[in-house]
């Protein structure tokens, strides 16, 4: 397997093109193409089209969509479409005179439009470089449009490198477009041109334009979200007790007031509003989304739909503090208040010193700072120590430092005054300091701040006065403040990444939270828990596992600590058949262990020769192969059975060297 391209492997190399037919003629004959002759983006992307069985004499794209099937691409990718075509157009005088045409395709490889020379609009046509040809790898094998979606990132693809035979007289370089707020891909930019067009600055012109769309579209969806904020900011007043969540015209959230996350425990929603968070079945549909239902919550809220000139800018759902009565006209059941920290499961001795510490030091008004790894649950620690405090009273606000641009946190967090940017509301905004004053502010993930904000904050906890982004008059501040890393800002202080006096200031106080691997014996009371919960969220009778998927639980090492247990405990229940959830309805990487220890179970002289060694890698082997030959080798089925993307499987075929048996099992479908 190839290790990681660097930018180097992005280019192509012309003068290489003998040696590479030579070398692909030799491949599709049956052969093992010299590895040395080819960069490792187009080795790796013509055994991707190999395992794919993609023709190797095909000239062309697959036919063209309808007009009206291309209308309907467009409109779904109306925000790529809006947002590129001017920045496309602009390039029309300079493509006109190299003999190139620039497409930009949809994040299905769906080209969309077309600008550049018309002298080879005919040829382009001939290969059906138009709008509405798919050209994903599976479809035109080897060339820049399916090659940078396959791996996301920029590469160039010229001549023989091309898989497909009647693609080889040209040369095209191209590079994903991604959406600034969530990293996915948008859709893709391309030059693309007949082999003697050849030049190195293709591919920097497709980087270079990709970056102006993703700064438009950031440009556009602040704006946009600014609008947004300003139509609903009569609703986050200080003294509602009612949960306020704003949401984008997809569904996603934009801000949510402090009493949100208890009014959405209220509803059984138990989740970290962060940026990940969004509501399905609203509004607009991302490109490339699944299709998803409104959850049944939804009803208990109300939701209002914020126009502005007839357009969609996003949604506004409020929780009333007395939530609703549901449609059967049950009323809800009320919960008091959790006492703090009883939310903490676990009774393991580091666990519990970590907790009795919390406790120990929540009645102060020190800042703690919080250490422990990916979802350990140190919201959940923060929540407790708020609540233990004498801040109780007071707002909890919370907000992730590393999921914001530097702008917008800097925004988020400080608030800003009427006019301080484009698009500012004309009142103004408090920032997430005001919002928890006289409460407790918790600050995650405090190492991704960036180092010019980290003064300012500094200052805040030194003075308890701050300043609004464009304001020169102090707002008098008083709240607890805890903040949380995964990272050693130890080292990020000697390696000039943190400010040490910040970080002083910050750690007065610090609690270590375990990891799930150093605690396992609380795997049981955390599988009790959540099963529990969830079956009670989805109205399930009581569900259990047998003997051999509760064994691979308590085997596995759990990298993602409860969070993701508690979402293979949620996948699990959800997939599982008569209240018994087996092996096979664990996530792959759990129900792996069940496959090792069956080989380990084995007679050694049966399964592998003297001194073999069974590993997760060789499990994982079987259990595609197993899921290859069940799905008669059909990849979209074993992808889908296993729970993995297809171009995980493709990788994963190659890693373990499973062609030969995925071959070997398709010739024994008739």
């Amino acid at each position: 397997m190839h290790p990681a391209s660097t930018p180097m492997d992005w280019f192509s190399h012309p003068d290489h093109d003998a040696s590479i037919m030579s070398a692909w003629e030799h491949l599709i004959g049956g052969g093992e193409a010299n590895a040395g002759e080819l960069r490792c983006v187009v080795d790796d992307s013509w055994r991707r089209c190999l395992v794919a069985r993609v023709d190797p004499g095909a000239g062309a794209a697959p036919p063209p969509l309808g007009q009206d099937g291309l209308r309907a691409r467009r409109e779904k990718n109306a925000r790529l479409v809006s947002t590129s075509l001017p920045l496309i157009q602009q390039t029309h005088e300079f493509l006109s005179q190299t003999g190139t045409i620039m497409l930009l395709a949809d994040p299905d490889g769906m080209i969309l439009q077309q600008e550049g020379d018309m002298r080879i609009v005919e040829p382009a046509g001939e290969v059906g470089l138009i709008p509405g040809c798919d050209w994903t790898e599976l479809n035109c094998g080897t060339n820049a449009i399916g090659t940078a979606l396959a791996l996301q990132q920029p590469v160039q693809i010229h001549g023989a490198e091309h898989f497909c035979a009647g693609i080889k007289r040209w040369t095209c370089s191209a590079t994903v477009i991604r959406d600034p707020l969530d990293g996915g891909v948008l859709g893709v930019i391309d030059v693309s041109g007949l082999a003697q067009t050849y030049s190195r600055h293709s591919l920097a012109l497709t980087v270079s334009l990709a970056g102006r769309i993703e700064s438009r579209l950031a440009k556009l969806a602040m704006e946009r979200r600014l609008r947004l904020l300003d139509r609903c900011a009569s609703h986050f007043g200080s003294l509602r007790s009612d949960g306020v969540l704003v949401l984008d015209e997809c569904g996603q959230l934009v801000k949510a007031n402090p009493q949100a996350p208890a009014a959405l425990l209220r509803l059984g929603v138990d989740t970290a509003l962060d940026r990940r968070f969004s509501v399905p079945g609203l509004g607009i549909r991302q490109a490339g989304a699944a299709v998803r239902p409104a959850p049944d919550w939804l009803r208990l809220a109300r939701l209002e739909t914020v126009r502005e000139v007839g357009e969609t800018l996003g949604f506004l759902l409020v929780i009333p503090a007395v939530p609703q009565r549901a449609a059967s006209g049950a009323p809800p059941a009320r919960t008091a208040p959790a006492p703090a920290f009883s939310r903490i499961v676990g009774n393991g001795a580091a666990l519990r010193s970590a907790v009795e510490k919390a406790q120990h030091l929540a009645p102060s008004r020190v800042p703690v700072l919080l250490l422990g790894e990916t979802g350990v649950g140190k919201e959940l620690f923060a929540q407790g120590i708020h609540q233990a405090s004498a801040c109780a009273e007071g707002p909890f606000v919370a907000l992730n430092c590393g999921g914001l641009s530097r702008d917008l946190l800097a925004s988020e967090l400080f608030g800003y005054a009427e006019g301080a940017f484009t698009g500012a509301r004309k009142s103004g905004a408090a920032g997430k300091i005001e919002a928890a004053n006289r409460g407790t502010l918790f600050l995650d993930e405090i190492g991704e701040m960036p180092l010019d904000i980290q003064p300012h904050l500094l200052r805040v906890l030194e003075e308890g006065e701050i300043y609004r982004l464009g304001e020169n008059t102090p707002r008098k501040v008083s709240f607890r403040l805890v903040a949380a890393t995964h990272r050693n800002l130890r080292d990020d202080v000697a390696a000039g990444k943190f400010r040490m006096d910040l970080f002083y200031r910050i750690a007065v106080t610090n609690i270590a939270i375990p990891p799930l691997r150093e605690r396992k014996d609380d795997i049981p009371a955390l599988v009790a828990h959540w099963l529990t919960h969830l079956c009670e969220r989805y109205g399930l009778p009581l569900a259990s596992f047998d003997d051999d998927a509760y064994a691979c639980l308590l085997a596995y090492d759990w990298p993602g600590n409860v969070r993701e247990l508690r979402n293979a405990l949620e996948g699990s229940l959800l997939m599982a058949d008569g209240g018994v959830i087996t092996v096979d309805k664990l996530p792959l990487e759990i129900g792996a262990a069940a496959w090792q220890g069956d080989a380990a179970r084995a007679e050694p002289a049966a399964a592998a020769p003297p001194g073999a060694v069974y590993s997760l890698e060789m499990a994982e082997a079987e259990s595609i192969r197993r899921a290859v030959a069940y799905s008669g080798g059909n990849l979209t089925k074993t992808a889908s059975h296993l729970g993995i993307a297809k171009s995980t499987l493709y990788q994963k075929i190659r890693k373990y060297g499973l062609a030969a048996a995925l071959s070997e099992t398709r010739g024994r479908v008739p």
